[in-house]
């Protein structure tokens, strides 16, 4: 029986090279879809804080009002888990009184499953004073 040379035989490599290839196309699209959730879950978070520091800082409004506003508006767009901590408290900026309000988030890793807390967000508006 006469043997073959196994240099330049390439039969059976197609299905081997397709797993490798797909495989490593599929990790590369999942994780460019991750950041992506990052990324909008960060600005869903920052953009409420925002709303929220705007609505705490309105004369006839308290801090309650801004921690409310601010959780209401995470819970809608990304769930109530990353709403659990927000916190608003007045500071002095300037000379000029402003309210802050700050979020702790967890970071989304896989899918929307993360490490709690992980991410702070904050946002700062000017105070209204009815004087």
């Amino acid at each position: 029986m006469r043997r073959r040379p196994l240099s330049g035989d390439d039969r059976g490599s197609a299905p081997v090279e397709f797993i490798l290839v797909g495989t490593l196309l599929t990790v590369l699209t999942l994780g460019v879809l991750q950041l992506g959730l990052g990324v909008y879950v960060r600005n869903v978070v920052h953009d409420a804080a925002v709303e929220g520091a705007y609505r705490a800082a309105l004369a006839d409004t308290s801090l309650t009002d801004g921690e409310k506003r601010t959780r209401e508006l995470i819970t809608r767009a990304i769930g109530a888990s990353y709403a659990r901590q927000v916190e608003a408290t007045v500071t002095s900026v300037g000379g000029q009184r402003t309210v802050t309000v700050t979020v702790r988030t967890p970071i989304p890793v896989m899918g929307l499953l993360g490490a709690p807390g992980a991410w702070e967000v904050s946002a700062d508006a000017p105070a209204e004073s009815l004087e």
